[in-house]
C-alpha cells in the first residue's frame, strides 16, 4: 500500500471530520461571546474597555453565520456607536394610606381623609353646638381634647328639649289639635349639664318607691293641689305619699283592676295581656299596681298643665314616657299593646273622624281590649249621652266589639283578622289603609285616618302567653326588613344567649343586685337579649328597648316578646324627664352613630337622662374609647375601660361610668 493513500484515508475518516467540525464550532462561540459582551454594558457592573475592542464592534453579526472571518483590509475605522445606558426604574411614589386597614392589616377607624376647609369645621361646629365646648388638639395623639362641661342655669333643672321649645312652639299656625305639645326640637343643642334639684337625695328604692318619694327630688305641688281629694298623692314631710287612688278608682288600683278582671275573664293579667299602656296616666298608681300582676304598663302622658305626673312615674319606678295623642303617630308599633287603658284621659276620641282612636286601634293587638272609664259612659246629661253614641258608633265602623258596660267602665276588643273590614257596606267610613302603608313606620309621620290592616297571615295576633313569649321567636320576626331571612330564628336566639353571658358576668363581677336597679335604659336594643337577660337573671327592673331608626325596625319583635320600648333617633334629645335612669346601656351604638351625630352631644343627653349615682356602660369598638372616655370625663363621671370576656386583645373594651351625687 501506498503512503499517500494511507494519507488519504486518514483525511477522510470520520473521527478528523468531526475534530475539525468541533474546533470550528469553539472558535466561533467565542468570537460571538466576546462580540456581544463588548457591545452591551450591564447597569450594576461598570468594565473598564481597552481601545482593541473597537475591532470587535466593528465585525457585523451576520459574518459570525459564515466562514471564520477573514483578514483585516486596512481601512478607516467605522464609527464608534454610542454605548447604551440603562437606567434603573425610577422609585414608586409614596403612597398615603387612605383606607381601613392599618400596616398590620387590622381594621382601624383611624384614617387620613385628606386636607380639609378651616371655614367648614368652623360652620360644622356651630351646627352642632359645641362650638364652646371641644376643640381639636392637633399635637395629641388622639387629635382630640374636650374642655369641662358647666352647670346650666337652675330653671332647666326639669328641662326636655324637644318639649320645651318655647321660640319654636310660638311659631305653630295653630295649636288646637295640641301640636304644642308634640316635638320640636331645637336646632342648638345643649352644651352644659342639668342641675339636680336643691336637696336631691338618692332616689328611695324599689318597692318602697311605689308609694312613697323624696319631696325635693320632684318638688312640684300642683298635682297635689289639684288632685289630692281624689287619692292621687299628698305631701307627708319630706315625701310624696301615692295611696294608690286616681280619678275613677278613688278606691285604690287593685280593687279597680279586680273590676276589669271579673268583667272580661280573658283578660288574663301576666299570662294572655303582658304589655298594656296607660293613656292620660296621672301618677301612674294604674301601672304600678299592675305589676305586681306581672304586666308592663307603659304610662304616657303630654308635659300639659299637670306637666310634672310622668316624672312622678318615672320617680316612683313605674315605666313612662312623655307623650301625646295630636297628630303625629306614637313612637310605637302596630300591635304593641294587650290592652290599652283610658281613665278620664281627657281625650275626645270621635274628632277628626275618629282619627285618635284609630291610632289606638293601629297599636292595639288582634283580639287586644281598650279599656274606657269615662263620664259618657254611665253619666246621663244630654252632651254625655251624646257622645257616649258617638263612640258607640264609630267603635261599630271599625269592628269593635262591645264586650261589656258595668258602672263606669266599658270595654271593646279589636277582631283577630280583616274579615269584619273587607264585609263593610261600600263607602263605610273611616276606609282601611292602604296595603303599602307601613303601620310599624313612626318616627315623625302624621296620623292617618284609615283603619290599620291586620296581617293576611296572622303575624301579631298568635303570641305565645309570658313567660314564655320572652323566649320563642315570634311569627313576626320573619316581617322585619333585614338581610338574613332564613336564619332570624337563630339570630334571636344568639343574641339572647349572647346577654345572659354577658349580663351574668356584670351582675357577679360587677354586684348589679346590689346595686338595686330599677330603670334602665337600652339605647340600641336589637331583639331585646339584654332586657330578656336581666329578666332571666331575677333583677327587679324594667327596660325602655330604644331601637335607633339608623337600623331595622324590630320593635314589632321586642313587644311581642313582652316588653315595652320605642322608636328614636339618638342625633336628637329624648322625650323623658332629667334623672330618669339608674343605667344606661349602650352596646356598638357610637360606632354606628358617628357617622351621622355628635358622639359628645349625645354622652350630653345621656348624662341628662341618668340619675345621680347612676351607672353608663359603653359597649364598643376600641379605637373609640379614648375619645369616649374624655368626653366622660369632661361631664364629670368617673369612667374607666375594661376589658370584655374575650380578652385583652379584643377589638371591643366596655367603658363603665359613674355619675357621682
Amino acid at each position: 500500500m501506498k503512503l499517500t493513500d494511507v494519507g488519504f484515508d486518514v483525511v477522510k475518516s470520520p473521527r478528523l471530520i468531526k475534530l475539525i467540525a468541533f474546533a470550528f464550532l469553539s472558535i466561533s462561540t467565542i468570537f460571538l461571546f466576546n462580540h456581544f459582551s463588548d457591545s452591551f454594558s450591564y447597569p450594576s457592573l461598570r468594565f473598564p474597555v481597552s481601545s482593541s475592542s473597537n475591532v470587535t464592534e466593528a465585525i457585523q453579526t451576520s459574518d459570525t453565520e459564515s466562514a471564520p472571518p477573514p483578514l483585516p483590509v486596512p481601512s478607516p475605522p467605522p464609527p464608534q456607536r454610542p454605548r447604551l445606558k440603562i437606567s434603573p426604574p425610577p422609585l414608586p411614589p409614596t403612597v398615603v394610606r387612605t383606607g381601613i386597614v392599618d400596616e398590620n392589616g387590622a381594621m382601624s377607624d383611624s384614617f387620613e381623609i385628606g386636607g380639609f376647609d378651616p371655614d367648614s369645621v368652623d360652620e360644622l361646629k356651630s351646627a352642632t353646638g359645641n362650638s364652646s365646648a371641644t376643640s381639636v388638639d392637633n399635637d395629641s395623639e388622639a387629635g382630640f381634647r374636650i374642655e369641662k362641661f358647666n352647670f346650666c342655669e337652675k330653671t332647666k333643672t326639669d328641662h326636655i328639649p324637644c318639649l320645651d321649645n318655647e321660640e319654636e312652639i310660638k311659631r305653630l299656625n295653630s295649636t288646637d289639635r295640641g301640636e304644642n305639645y308634640e316635638r320640636h326640637c331645637p336646632k342648638q343643642s345643649l352644651d352644659c349639664l342639668i342641675p339636680p334639684p336643691n336637696g336631691y337625695k338618692k332616689p328611695i328604692p324599689w318597692p318602697q318607691s311605689r308609694d312613697k318619694i323624696w319631696f325635693n327630688n320632684v318638688p312640684h305641688t300642683r298635682l297635689v293641689e289639684d288632685k289630692g281629694g281624689q287619692n292621687w298623692i299628698r305631701r307627708e314631710k319630706d315625701k310624696f305619699v301615692f295611696p294608690g287612688g286616681g280619678t275613677q278608682f278613688i278606691h285604690g288600683a287593685d280593687q279597680y283592676l279586680d273590676q276589669i278582671s271579673q268583667m272580661i275573664p280573658g283578660i288574663s293579667f301576666g299570662l294572655r295581656t303582658r304589655v298594656a299602656l296607660d293613656i292620660g296616666c296621672g301618677v301612674a298608681s294604674f301601672g304600678a299596681f299592675l305589676m305586681q300582676r306581672n304586666t308592663t304598663t307603659l304610662s304616657v302622658a303630654p308635659k300639659d298643665v299637670h306637666e310634672n305626673q310622668i316624672q312622678f312615674a318615672l320617680e316612683r319606678g313605674v315605666p313612662a314616657m312623655v307623650a301625646v295623642f295630636a297628630t303625629r303617630r306614637l313612637l310605637y308599633p302596630s300591635q304593641s299593646f294587650e290592652m290599652i287603658h283610658c281613665s278620664r284621659c281627657r281625650i275626645n276620641w270621635t274628632r277628626d273622624d275618629g282619627i285618635l282612636l284609630l291610632e289606638v286601634n293601629r297599636m292595639l293587638r288582634a283580639g287586644g281590649y281598650f279599656v274606657w272609664a269615662a263620664q259618657p259612659v254611665y253619666k246621663h246629661e244630654d252632651n254625655l249621652q251624646e257622645q257616649w253614641k258617638e263612640m258607640l258608633d264609630l267603635t261599630n265602623r271599625i269592628c269593635w266589639e262591645l264586650i261589656k258596660k258595668e258602672g263606669y267602665i266599658a270595654v271593646w276588643r279589636k277582631p283577630l283578622n280583616n274579615s269584619c273590614y273587607v264585609n263593610r257596606e261600600a263607602g263605610t267610613k273611616p276606609p282601611l289603609c292602604r296595603p303599602d302603608d307601613d303601620p310599624d313606620d313612626v318616627w315623625y309621620v302624621n296620623m292617618k285616618p284609615c283603619i290599620t290592616r291586620l296581617p293576611d297571615n296572622g303575624y301579631g295576633a298568635n303570641v305565645s302567653s309570658w313567660p314564655a313569649r320572652l323566649h320563642d321567636p315570634p311569627e313576626r320576626l320573619q316581617s322585619i326588613q333585614m338581610d338574613a331571612y332564613i336564619s332570624r330564628k337563630e339570630i334571636m336566639k344568639a343574641e339572647s344567649r349572647f346577654w345572659l353571658e354577658v349580663v351574668e358576668s356584670y351582675v357577679r363581677v360587677f354586684r348589679w343586685k346590689e346595686f338595686k336597679l330599677r330603670n334602665v335604659l337600652d339605647m340600641k336594643a336589637g331583639f331585646g337579649g339584654f332586657a330578656a337577660a336581666l329578666n332571666d337573671l331575677g333583677l327587679d327592673c324594667w327596660v325602655m328597648n330604644v331601637v335607633p331608626v339608623s337600623g331595622f325596625n324590630t320593635l314589632p319583635v321586642i313587644y311581642d316578646r313582652g316588653l315595652v320600648g320605642t322608636m328614636h333617633d339618638w342625633c336628637e334629645p329624648f322625650d323623658t324627664y332629667p334623672r330618669t335612669y339608674d343605667l344606661i346601656h349602650a352596646a356598638f351604638l357610637f360606632s354606628v352613630e358617628k357617622k351621622r351625630c355628635n358622639i359628645t352631644n349625645i354622652m350630653l343627653e345621656m348624662d341628662r337622662m341618668l340619675r345621680p349615682e347612676g351607672r353608663v356602660y359603653i359597649r364598643d369598638s376600641l379605637s373609640l374609647m379614648d375619645q369616649l372616655q374624655q368626653v366622660a370625663k369632661a361631664i364629670g363621671w368617673t369612667a374607666g375601660v375594661h376589658d370584655t370576656g374575650e380578652g385583652p386583645h379584643a377589638s371591643v373594651r366596655i367603658l363603665i361610668c359613674d355619675k357621682r351625687m
